[in-house]
């Protein structure tokens, strides 16, 4: 018998097995009304089969730990952080945790309240840039510790959603519209995300031959957005196509431009990212990411290292996906 044989099965083996999330799993076996008799059935059945003893990874887990899992996030305003929040949040809970939650939103104190969150939880998420290197590596040295929408730290894990070739796509989708002048809405210092649709963005725009414009710096907020806009649209050899860090700014946009009595797509055009909620209606173009999955994901891979299934290393980016719509131009069919 190898030594997987001897590794006791845990909700993952169950999951796969049966054919379901591990949310659903961890219902099953509470007993939760939520899941249909036939599929609780099945769940009881294969962790039946596997052995799988549900209150294993819950003694592990109460010998000298806190039964909660951190994340650190630089701001909760706004739809993109609610998604990702969401995500995290369902994960953590099918695993019987609890989560406490630091934005830090330019707090001075930032990198000695993640120290002291440490020191609570069994785990953290870190996310964006938060707090230092230095400070991460030294949390690391302390928890399992897992990176979201941030570049990797050495071996600690982390978890992108793809930036850069799908703002190359996005830029060489508006360049096929025929659109000569340019510009970038958004700080890529503030967020490695938006460096890395900048990047992807500059690339596009050299590799055609095309001026590559210094980045509009603004927040990530319609109001900045919307401010941004105004005394960029009223140049008289205004940009003809905006490329905007997410959904919220090219919100502001659009009311800037609607404000200026400016169409759009015919007088300028404007994109942005996340795809939110609010995108569809605005027939915004627009870049779809993974939102809850990139926190769900976190909660799983953190998980992991909580309970010891996993020693680290792993770097994942989750694809992305470009969304046409009536702002950026007509599209046939």
């Amino acid at each position: 018998m190898g030594a997987e044989d001897r590794r006791p099965a845990t909700i993952y083996d169950v999951a796969e097995r049966a054919g379901v999330s591990i949310a659903t799993v961890s219902r099953a076996l509470h007993g939760s009304s939520l899941v249909a008799a036939k599929t609780r059935d099945r769940v009881v059945e294969v962790a039946r089969t596997l052995r799988y003893n549900p209150s294993q990874a819950g003694r592990q887990l109460a010998q000298g730990r806190y039964m909660a899992m951190g994340i650190v996030f630089p701001d909760l305003a706004g739809p993109y952080y609610a998604e990702v929040i969401l995500g995290y949040e369902d994960r953590v809970a099918a695993h019987g945790c609890s989560v406490l939650i630091l934005a830090t939103h330019r707090r001075p104190n930032a990198e000695e309240l993640a120290m002291d969150l440490a020191g609570r939880v069994d785990g953290m998420v870190i996310m964006g840039r938060t707090i230092a290197d230095r400070v991460v590596a030294r949390i690391a040295d302390q928890r399992p510790v897992v990176l979201l929408a941030r570049p990797p730290v050495g071996e600690i894990e982390s978890i992108n959603a793809d930036n850069t070739a799908s703002a190359e796509r996005l830029t060489e989708h508006l360049l096929g519209h025929g659109y000569q002048r340019f510009a970038f809405l958004g700080d890529p210092r503030e967020s490695p995300d938006v460096g890395g649709r900048y990047a992807g963005f500059r690339s596009a725009l050299a590799a055609a031959g095309r001026r590559v414009p210094r980045p509009i710096r603004c927040g990530f907020s319609v109001a900045a957005g919307h401010e941004a806009a105004l005394a960029l649209l009223r140049k008289p050899h205004r940009p003809q196509a905006l490329v905007c860090a997410n959904d919220e700014v090219a919100l502001g946009v659009l009311s800037a431009a609607d404000e200026l009595g400016l169409s759009v797509p015919a007088e300028v055009a404007v994109t942005g990212w996340d795809d939110i909620l609010a995108a569809r209606p605005a027939r915004l173009t627009t870049v779809r990411q993974p939102m809850r999955e990139l926190g769900a994901t976190a909660a799983s891979w953190l998980h992991e290292r909580i309970l010891g299934e996993r020693v680290g290393g792993r770097h994942e980016v989750l694809a992305t996906e470009l969304v046409t719509r009536a702002s950026c131009g007509e599209h046939p069919g």
